[in-house]
């Protein structure tokens, strides 16, 4: 079997010297550093006790075709070692490096000649004349003599040989050598992602999102340096707007992009309900605008890639890059991000406590893309809530994520939207699944439950009111954090004998008012149901505010629970558990299909 890739020794000089020329490409040298400076101190220690610092990888990018028949060779793109790079530019060429808040900071590294030690620069070392304060002066030092000199002047107790050794391995850092990985450029990413694990010690995987990100960042011909930080940015901005500010104030550059007065509204954005990751960002801009759901794809286009006659152009990734920054600014854009999670919440699913599915959410948003402007905005609506909650409750995008994402974009593109959502229903959503499946997957005690969240969201919708609540929703008791309790007190089954799984049941759940469980206490129910009753007789409040009997019943019937409840014990709980089960599905049956 041939060789997939080849090891060279380089030195640290040469490889710094080849960062500086560009060919090497570091796709992370404008994402945050995320080594603290201890680690590139003790970096620097190891280099220069001689001991190895591990391989680097680099993938060479596939040579392109140009218009006028020539081939233009790729770069090297540093797929494993970003961070140890980094930190050598940092420390040996002390250029500066961005912060987890996007700042650039210097990082200096001191050593000590005489100790033969490193450590962080601060400021108490910098008045210790024993110090040097900045390696990085020593490394590109022209004459070592005069430091020399100069350092003994200052600390005249030094042995000025023992300094000058000290002082020339300090330098000779430059000359270590470091082992490159070199990948074939015709290896596919499955394979390189293998290559990829097999080497690294830590055995961490990268995502195709990652080779995605570092194809877009190695491109500067057409602005993939600036797309790559418009995904990072935004994805930044949507946690914490407070970002804003020091995006404005430390990349002046950037902010006079198109990108950044599409994210500026991020600014004054609080919700929580879809914090895209760049993984997220890529898969739907990608799906929605190319209509495929394999980001190994994306990577492919982006490098030229022709599928039919499996050559390299340049019009191809031309073409594709342009696509690609046409769909995140499509992604970005406030009304459509907004209508899309108006559409979202409308469908009960008010909280992002209630979003178990994070792919459920991505294809849903490039399903809203894909139709906005073919469709009308009601038509979207329906299509995208029911296509959200469908895929919750068949688990659609657990499994491999991306080939689901490839198999239905593409079925949509060939059937539509509306036939296509009519296949899957009659293929998974059945009588037997809502009569029988659903019912059977409700035997659960995970709080979390996909299916218990999508009965919370039509909760919601419906309008209905927390368990004994007169007037307190559901949906307010959850954007509250409302607390989930128990039907039959967990004390209460406890004291029966009953175990965890047993007692915390999804059908045994209920969203109420704390201060209604603190009074309800540990008693069955059948004892705090009948003190019900009397307080609607007797006006007299005890368990929140109802004091009508036919509002009481039609609490118990907004939350699903049967009448029974009046009479039950422990005797009668696996009865509960089952009618419950069933209520719930029919709830949860009669929701979906009012979307």
């Amino acid at each position: 079997m041939a060789q997939k890739y080849a090891v060279h020794q380089q030195s640290i000089e040469i490889l710094l010297s080849w960062i500086q020329a560009g060919e090497i490409a570091i796709p992370e040298i404008q994402r945050p550093f995320v080594w603290d400076a201890v680690k590139v101190r003790d970096l620097m220690d190891s280099l220069y006790q001689g001991y190895p610092i591990g391989y680097l990888i680099a993938w060479k990018n596939p040579d392109v075709k140009l218009k006028d028949g020539s081939v233009s060779s790729g770069k090297k793109i540093l797929i494993d070692g970003q961070q140890r790079v980094t930190a050598l530019t940092a420390a040996i060429l002390g250029q500066p490096v961005v912060n987890k808040d996007y700042k650039k900071v210097k990082i200096k590294i001191a050593f000590n000649p005489i100790s033969r030690s490193f450590e962080v620069c601060n400021t108490a070392i910098e008045k210790d004349v024993q110090w040097i304060p900045d390696i990085s002066e020593v490394m590109k030092a022209p004459s070592m003599m005069r430091m020399i000199k100069n350092y003994c002047d200052k600390n005249t107790e030094a042995d000025e040989e023992e300094i000058e050794k000290s002082l020339v391995n300090l330098k000779e850092i430059k000359q270590k050598q470091i082992g490159i990985i070199e990948l074939n450029h015709d290896l596919d990413i499955e394979t390189v992602t293998e290559i990829f694990i097999r080497i690294n010690s830590q055995g961490v995987p990268l995502s195709q999102a990652d080779f995605a990100m570092s194809k877009i960042a190695a491109n500067e011909t057409y602005n993939g340096n600036v797309l790559r930080k418009a995904i990072d940015y935004f994805c930044h901005l949507a946690v914490e707007p407070q970002f804003y500010d020091i995006l404005k104030e430390g990349d002046e550059d950037f902010t006079r992009t198109e990108y950044f007065s599409k994210m500026s509204w991020l600014k004054n954005e609080n919700d929580d309900l879809y914090d895209p990751s760049y993984t997220d960002l890529l898969r739907v801009s990608f799906t929605s605008e190319f209509e495929r759901g394999k980001l190994a794809d994306l990577v492919s286009l982006l490098s030229g890639r022709n599928f039919e006659t499996r050559t390299y152009e340049e019009d191809i990734a031309r073409e594709s890059f342009e696509r690609l920054s046409k769909s995140t600014l499509r992604f970005m854009n406030e009304n459509n991000f907004k209508s899309f999670i108006m559409i979202i919440k409308s469908a009960g699913f008010v909280s992002s406590d209630l979003i178990g599915s994070q792919n459920a959410l991505n294809f849903a948003y490039a399903l809203y893309l894909k139709m906005k402007g073919k469709y009308r905005p009601e038509e979207i609506n329906n299509a995208v809530k029911k296509w959200f909650v469908m895929s919750i409750l068949t688990s659609r995008y657990s499994g491999s994520a991306e080939t689901m994402f490839d198999y239905d974009i593409k079925n949509i593109s060939t059937k539509g939207v509306f036939e296509y959502l009519k296949d899957i229903e009659n293929a998974n959503l059945s009588d037997a699944f809502w009569q029988f499946e659903l019912v059977q997957r409700l035997e659960t005690s995970v709080k979390s439950s996909p299916i218990f969240n999508v009965f919370l969201a039509a909760l919601i919708k419906g309008n209905y009111r927390g368990f004994l609540s007169k007037d307190i929703s559901v949906k307010d008791l959850i954007l509250h954090k409302g607390d989930v309790h128990h039907v039959f007190p967990r004390d209460y089954l406890k004291k029966n004998g009953l175990n965890r799984g047993r007692y915390n049941q999804v059908a045994n759940y209920v969203i109420m008012q704390s201060e209604i469980n603190i009074q309800i206490g540990n008693k069955p129910p059948k004892d705090y149901m009948d003190e019900m009753r009397k307080q609607c007789e007797s006006k007299v409040t005890k368990y929140g505010n109802i004091i009508d009997e036919d509002d009481l019943i039609n609490n118990l019937r907004e939350n699903c629970i049967p009448e029974e409840l009046f009479d039950m014990g422990i005797e009668e709980y696996d009865k509960f558990l089952d009618i419950r089960r069933r209520l719930i599905a029919e709830r949860i049956e009669k929701y979906y299909k009012s979307l």
